[in-house]
């Protein structure tokens, strides 16, 4: 299918999620995901509307900027090795995968301006999943406080790949909750306002939970 028509068919989605949860469709932001697929394709997603494209290897990242430059939004979703933190760090508007300290410190080093980043959590708690214990995100955030350049914009998770709609719900309702501990701090560099979770399976049941951007890849533009 056409990615327009994919976008029709998740924005049809996103509205019912907003009114069975009672929210408004402008607080969603797509991430159309494109590690997958190629330039072409990426260059279709910008076509049909899409201002948010999410890369998760700077090598991907890189060639598609090459071509598309600044007409969408990059959001890095990856892992980020601090090593390569200088290949991507003035082309992207959001960093999704923030989760220690040495990257942070090369993000602060690298920025020349503030970077929207989100925290990544482990909620569900898998060993194969990367992300900060919940525990341990206030403390982790309260030691960003001298880094400028960082903007601490949200938190992130990955849930598990499961069937089991209420332990998605759990794992999403957690970060919720996280997530309004953290604001309530009114932080400067951490407003905290934004959540970053739900994917091509679970996108719905994330919009119903809370959250602000949905990292959308195989049901908006394919895998190849």
């Amino acid at each position: 299918m056409k990615v327009s028509e994919n976008v029709k068919i998740i924005k049809e989605n996103i509205q019912r999620a907003c009114e069975r949860s009672g929210r408004m469709t402008e607080d969603i932001n797509i991430v159309a995901v494109t590690k997958y697929v190629s330039i072409e394709r990426a260059e279709e997603a910008v076509k049909a509307g899409l201002i948010h494209l999410g890369e998760n290897r700077d090598e991907g990242l890189i060639s598609k900027w090459e071509v598309l430059l600044d007409k969408p939004q990059w959001h890095f979703i990856g892992t980020l090795q601090s090593r390569k933190v200088k290949n991507i760090i003035d082309k992207v508007s959001y960093i999704h995968s923030l989760d220690r300290l040495s990257l942070a410190k090369e993000i602060h080093k690298r920025a020349d301006k503030p970077v929207s980043c989100f925290v990544q959590v482990n909620v569900s708690g898998e060993e194969s999943k990367h992300g900060i214990s919940p525990e341990k995100v206030k403390e982790f955030i309260g030691k960003l406080n001298s880094f400028f350049n960082i903007k601490v914009v949200g938190l992130m998770t990955m849930a598990p790949h499961t069937d089991d709609e209420l332990f998605l719900r759990s794992c999403f309702r957690q970060l919720k909750t996280i997530q309004e501990e953290i604001h309530s701090l009114n932080l400067p560099y951490a407003p905290c306002t934004e959540l970053s979770m739900g994917m091509s399976n679970d996108y719905m049941i994330a919009i119903e939970e809370g959250a602000t951007f949905i990292r959308i890849g195989t049901a908006l533009v394919g895998n190849d």
